[in-house]
């Protein structure tokens, strides 16, 4: 007969208290296993009703500059079809409520709420024909629920191989908005204001970063700075695989392109000379160097697309 072994009660309570650990632990990882089950965006996330809430909406805040149909206007991208899709290529649904919310309309930014912004995106997706489901789209499944992955040519595939240019996050309109645009009034600017007679630096009052930061490389630094701008940033006018506002692919294979490119590249160079040398004369006079060599590229991709050029003719490619 074999004899009992006595076993300490704190080993018991050791024991019982791994088993409890255990019979808690292989739940938690069925239900982390669950919670990787991450709806997709063809599962029907938003509902019907959710998508007609945002209708009222989006014809009085939207369809003005995104058209009636989501087609893209005068001002506005389309919010359907290929070039939508280009564009917000694998994003989370998150990145474009944000979006709506924090810069739509655009006179009137920040006037949407988060819920009307996230029935505009159930409205956008209904228009894109994604189907709808039985519960409205939530905050909680934003950030998981991301738009389809749209892959790149061949072309642009081979292209990107052949360059060190990163691919693009903007489209044309906002990378021309916030490089070529802001730097190239800093040149045209020059006509009315000699950089000798800029202010010191200094701290304004209330507190503003924007205007701290306009005084803390003012006058000729500002200067410097705008050319080296226009002159290093131009090559990202080429980066393939960029959109136009509209969605068409922005024509960098076309050599009229190229050389409106280079011709903005040459004139930036001919400014920073003329900037580092302090030649306020030079520099006016180059002003309608820097003009002609915009003008002549927006005669051709921009202005045919309405006032701001953003419409359904931008980028597009007469035979």
């Amino acid at each position: 007969m074999i004899g009992l072994i006595r076993v300490p009660r704190p080993v018991i309570r050791y024991a019982i208290g791994v088993v409890m650990c255990a019979c808690i632990i292989f739940p938690a990882f069925s239900l982390i296993g669950n919670a990787r089950q991450v709806p997709s965006i063809t599962d029907g996330v938003y509902s019907a009703p959710q998508a007609e809430r945002a209708v009222t909406i989006y014809r009085a805040q939207c369809a003005e500059c995104h058209g009636n149909a989501l087609e893209g206007a005068s001002t506005g991208s389309p919010l359907t079809g290929d070039g939508f899709l280009a564009n917000w290529s694998g994003r989370p649904l998150a990145d474009l409520v944000d979006k709506i919310e924090n810069t739509m309309p655009f006179n009137t930014p920040g006037s949407l709420t988060r819920q009307e912004s996230t029935d505009l995106t159930a409205y956008i997706l209904q228009a894109g024909d994604f189907p709808a489901g039985q519960a409205d789209l939530g905050e909680d499944m934003l950030a998981l629920i991301t738009l389809p992955t749209v892959a790149i040519s061949a072309e642009s595939a081979a292209a990107f191989s052949a360059t060190s240019l990163p691919p693009p996050r903007g489209n044309l309109a906002e990378l021309m908005r916030a490089i070529a645009f802001p730097n190239s009034n800093v040149i045209f600017n020059l006509q009315v204001k000699d950089p000798t007679d800029a202010p010191t630096k200094g701290m304004p009052i209330p507190f503003d970063y924007f205007e701290w930061g306009l005084t803390v490389y003012p006058g000729w630094l500002s200067v410097d700075q705008a050319a080296v701008a226009l002159t290093e940033t131009a090559p990202l006018l080429l980066t393939p695989g960029r959109r136009c506002q509209n969605g068409l692919p922005v024509p960098v294979d076309r050599a009229d392109w190229k050389q409106y490119v280079a011709d903005l590249v040459d004139v930036g160079d001919v400014i920073y000379q003329a900037s580092k040398a302090r030649d306020y004369e030079a520099l006016v006079a180059l002003n309608g160097r820097l003009n002609d060599a915009c003008g002549n590229c927006h005669a051709v991709y921009r202005d045919g697309g309405g006032a701001e050029g953003s419409g359904e003719n931008r980028c597009v490619i007469e035979p």
